[in-house]
């Protein structure tokens, strides 16, 4: 029998076999193949899918215990507490509810549920002005007939954060659902460039402190031309970058128009339709299964991931790229 075989209940699987759940959804395999791979109910996958969904984590959330003895005053003034300030701990609402009304901590989380706020992971939304919109809903247009074999030769890019102490250290904030503000998050965390292609990961570095136009020149003159060799793409290939200044810092577009570099014009506020961002989450998720303890190690698991990651699951992402494009022409922008 396998050692993962659980009882029905989701909290009894281990933390890594439920974010290898996650992990295989996020790649698009079925619920049953997942059940028959892991020697899991596919009630019990559905399940860590579903509060995935909602919650945006597979740990075990706290529960509620015996009926709350909070009081009426003491509920509203947590709730007044988290309308002002939505980025609150449970820990400091704790503390200020001291000299009011002692409670344990699940009590203020389950009386601040009661009230229709729930604990999510502030997401970076982009506002989007109607000038962004217009520029994306004519990208999305114009690009939704190139052919696969234009795709293929385009090198995605990006720069992204990754949090030391894995996906689920990530602030939180309390609102109602619909509404996501954005939060930026503190330290033990690196930043790193990296580029892939529909044959799979280029390079990947390590920003160190914070990155100015003449430090993405070196990272394009040291990374990009060789990761579109080590890809095959040719020298005809598309290299795709969003519209940080520092992207379009003099020093930077001279360097590409040196180098003969192909840019695709990219619309503001889109990381949406960046493929990248789905490849960052297989990559996060993969590092902190490995539960590196230092920044030192932590590097080192972030460059063994990178390029580990599938060329299959590349290819997929850009192959699906259409459904990105459509998505946009459907909600007009």
């Amino acid at each position: 029998m396998s050692e993962h075989k659980p009882s029905m209940k989701s909290k009894e699987l281990s933390v890594d076999l439920r974010d290898r759940i996650v992990s295989r959804h996020i790649s698009g395999e079925g619920y049953r193949k997942m059940s028959a791979a892991l020697k899991v109910p596919m009630s019990t996958v559905a399940s860590i899918i579903r509060k995935w969904k909602k919650f945006e984590t597979t740990r075990t959330l706290p529960r509620t215990g015996r009926p709350s003895k909070l009081s009426h005053r003491g509920r509203r003034a947590l709730v007044r507490d988290v309308t002002k300030n939505p980025m609150v701990s449970l820990s400091e609402l704790q503390r200020s509810s001291v000299e009011r009304e002692p409670s344990r901590r699940t009590t203020i989380f389950s009386a601040i549920h009661q009230s229709g706020l729930y604990g999510r992971v502030a997401r970076r939304k982009p506002l989007l002005s109607k000038r962004h919109m217009a520029a994306r809903l004519e990208f999305a247009k114009r690009h939704l007939k190139d052919s696969q074999s234009m795709r293929k030769k385009i090198l995605w890019s990006d720069e992204t954060k990754i949090e030391l102490f894995g996906m689920n250290a990530r602030s939180h904030v309390w609102r109602k659902p619909g509404t996501i503000p954005t939060v930026i998050h503190g330290g033990g965390s690196i930043m790193l460039w990296g580029c892939f292609s529909a044959a799979g990961t280029g390079r990947l570095v390590r920003i160190k402190g914070k990155m100015t136009a003449a430090m993405y020149r070196d990272i394009l003159d040291e990374n990009l031309l060789q990761s579109a060799l080590d890809l095959r793409l040719g020298r005809r290939f598309i290299f795709q970058q969003d519209n940080d200044p520092k992207h379009k810092a003099k020093i930077s577009k001279e360097w590409l128009q040196d180098n003969s570099v192909n840019v695709l014009e990219w619309p503001s506020q889109s990381p949406d339709l960046n493929p990248i961002e789905h490849l960052w989450r297989d990559f996060k998720m993969a590092v902190h299964r490995r539960f590196p303890s230092n920044l030192m190690e932590f590097e080192r698991c972030c460059k063994e991931e990178w390029a580990k990651l599938a060329k299959d699951r590349c290819a997929k992402l850009v192959a699906s790229y259409s459904t990105r494009l459509e998505a946009v022409i459907a909600a007009k922008g």
